[in-house]
């Protein structure tokens, strides 16, 4: 029975997650219509499916998995996708840019994450901090970004809107498994919210705030 529920939330979820791709491309429009030029349309399009596309599912997987194997194949699905779509040339126009492949490279490190983390630990609910910190947290700050410079840059105001979304959701999950971890929590929110600013060539800012909260939360549980 658990296999074939974690079947159907798997097609259920995959389901959701192309929908709310399909169903932002209007808002490509009324973004531009209130002067948005076309790469600041994009990029608020694409922080929406980060968290409504990437971040529902990831929460919702402690709830209806089993196993974080469906996670990982969700990802790596996910990532296959949006590659294949920028290889051909067929990019979903309103939420994929010529200028990188990050869009795949968040689907990809969301299944990893939540998938190493979870065979580790057996935690599920910690497991998904990294990706939330990824969907949730990288979501608010480029909206805060786009909003400020109506751009895509790096800046410090995105960064301390995006800590006021992962330090209090590392400390609470950290929390509902013993003092100490709170900490650990709450310090990798910290890491996160740090790290985003960078890029190193193809090591895009989805790969740091997963590797680098990932790593001090080993730590806790070590």
């Amino acid at each position: 029975m658990a296999l074939d529920s974690d079947i159907l939330w798997f097609f259920g979820l995959g389901l959701w997650s192309a929908v709310v791709v399909l169903a932002i491309k209007p808002l490509y429009d009324v973004f531009v219509r209130r002067g948005c030029d076309h790469m600041v349309a994009v990029y608020y399009n694409r922080k929406v499916a980060h968290m409504l596309a990437g971040g529902v599912p990831i929460v919702l997987s402690p709830l209806v998995f089993s196993t974080p194997f469906w996670t990982l194949i969700g990802g790596v699905v996910g990532a296959a996708v949006l590659t294949t779509t920028h290889i051909t040339d067929r990019r979903l126009w309103w939420m994929q840019t010529e200028q990188n492949m990050n869009d795949a490279t968040f689907a990809l490190m969301l299944g990893i994450s939540v998938y190493a983390l979870w065979t580790y630990s057996g935690e599920p609910w910690l497991s998904i901090l990294p990706a939330c910190y990824m969907a949730f947290g990288d979501g608010v700050t480029g909206i805060i970004r786009n909003k400020m410079f109506a751009k895509r840059t790096k800046s410090a105001w995105g960064n301390l809107g995006m800590a006021c979304v992962c330090l209090p959701l590392g400390w609470f999950v950290g929390a509902t498994l013993s003092p100490a971890m709170a900490w650990w929590g709450l310090a990798s929110g910290a890491v996160a919210s740090f790290v985003e600013r960078y890029e190193f060539g193809p090591i895009d800012d989805n790969v740091l705030i997963v590797v680098a909260s990932s790593v001090v939360l080993l730590m806790g549980l070590a």
